[in-house]
């Protein structure tokens, strides 16, 4: 089983950047695609990027769409979200998760091996 864990988040201010990592271990994550998501408190998770097998696939919500850049390092056995020009309202815990190859990649319940996110927080 998948178990992902996720680091890099902080206190920032806004137009900072603020790099993502997360990890796993004792299983390749090479066989997957991994996503990221966001919950705000009080608020649903939410996806925010997605990157395929090899890397060559991305996907991005609107609200981060030329601001984050996910990659993934399949030799490492990581994936990471390099965030730029940051705001108050991308302030949320940040999780990682993978799934199956192919489909639809932005539903929440076609991942697993969820880490317990990262905090993030955006001052204004």
């Amino acid at each position: 089983q998948v178990q992902l864990v996720e680091s890099g988040g902080g206190l920032v201010q806004a137009g900072d950047s603020l790099r993502l990592s997360c990890g796993a271990s004792g299983r390749s994550l090479s066989n997957y695609g991994l996503g990221w998501f966001r919950q705000a408190p009080g608020k649903e998770r939410n996806f925010v990027a997605y990157i395929n097998l090899s890397g060559g696939n991305t996907d991005y919500a609107d609200s981060v769409k030329g601001r984050f850049t996910i990659s993934r390092d399949n030799a490492k056995n990581t994936v990471s979200l390099q965030m730029k020009s940051l705001k108050p309202e991308d302030t949320a815990v940040y999780y990682c998760a993978a799934r199956p190859p192919g489909g639809t990649v932005r539903k929440v319940e076609d991942y697993f091996g969820w880490g317990r996110g990262t905090q993030v927080t955006v001052s204004s």
